[in-house]
C-alpha cells in the first residue's frame, strides 16, 4: 500500500512521481515525470502541487505532446514560497497535476501550414520547446531573450539557423543586448505568426515593436508568466 492510500487519498491519473530533477543553470531545473496522462496540445500549461502542501503553480509544458516524459521547466525565485521546495524535491517524491489549461498553443494543421517567429524571454521558452518537439518539421525562428548565456536551456536541441540568443549581461549572444533591441532591426515576412512568452514588460514592447512594423493583432499571440 503506497503512503497516499494509507493518508485515504486514491492514487489516480492526477499524482506522479518524480523520476529526476534535472539541473539547467544554478536556477533554473526541469522535473521530469512519466508520461503525460492527458492529450495536451502544445504550449498549454498546468497546474503542480507539491503532495503535502496546498499551494499551487502553474507552469507551461516543456516536453511534446508525444515524449516518452512529461517535463516542466522552473526558475528558482529567490526567498519565494514555491520553487525552492520544488528544488528541494528528489526522485520519488509525488507532485499532484492538474490540467491542461489555456489558449496559448498551435494545433498540427496550423503547425504544417504556417510561418513562426516565436519570442521568448527567460523560462518563456518552455511552450516554444513544446511545440518544435512536437512538430519538428515546423517553419519557425526563436527568438531568445536572457541574461547570460548559461541560460540558453537545451539549446542543441534547436538548429543553429533558427535560434537566436540575445543576451543582455554577456558578449556570447547572437546578438548582445535585450531581444526588443533584436526585434527592432529585424524584418519578417508578411504573412508570419508570432508567438510571444516571457515577462509582461518584454511582451508590451514587443507588441509595440510588432504593430510598428505593420503586423496586426491578430498574427500575434502572447502567453504572460509575470
Amino acid at each position: 500500500m503506497t503512503s497516499i492510500e494509507k493518508e485515504g487519498i486514491k492514487m489516480d491519473d492526477c499524482f506522479y512521481k518524480i523520476i529526476e530533477i534535472r539541473s539547467l543553470t544554478d536556477e533554473t531545473f526541469s522535473l521530469i515525470l512519466p508520461k503525460a496522462r492527458f492529450p495536451f496540445k502544445p504550449g498549454r500549461h498546468i497546474s503542480l502541487r507539491i503532495h503535502g502542501n496546498h499551494r499551487s503553480r502553474e507552469y507551461s509544458i516543456y516536453s511534446g505532446a508525444f515524449d516518452e516524459n512529461l517535463e516542466v521547466l522552473v526558475k528558482e525565485v529567490e526567498n519565494g514560497y514555491f520553487t525552492p521546495r520544488l528544488r528541494k524535491l528528489k526522485a520519488g517524491d509525488l507532485l499532484e497535476i492538474h490540467g491542461p489549461f489555456g489558449k496559448f498553443g498551435i494545433d498540427k494543421m496550423t503547425a504544417e501550414a504556417g510561418k513562426f517567429v516565436f519570442i521568448a524571454s527567460g523560462t518563456g521558452i518552455a511552450p516554444f520547446r513544446s511545440m518544435i518537439r512536437t512538430y519538428p518539421e515546423i517553419n519557425y525562428t526563436l527568438i531568445h531573450g536572457v541574461r547570460e548565456s548559461a541560460e540558453a536551456y537545451d539549446r542543441e536541441e534547436y538548429a543553429a539557423d533558427r535560434y537566436v540568443l540575445c543576451t543582455s549581461r554577456d558578449l556570447k549572444g547572437d546578438y548582445v543586448g535585450r531581444l526588443t533591441g533584436y526585434l527592432k532591426i529585424c524584418s519578417f515576412a508578411p504573412e508570419t505568426q508570432f508567438y510571444i512568452c516571457g515577462n509582461s514588460n518584454m511582451i508590451f514592447d514587443a507588441l509595440d515593436i510588432l504593430k510598428n512594423k505593420g503586423f496586426e493583432r491578430d498574427q500575434i499571440h502572447c502567453e504572460v508568466y509575470f
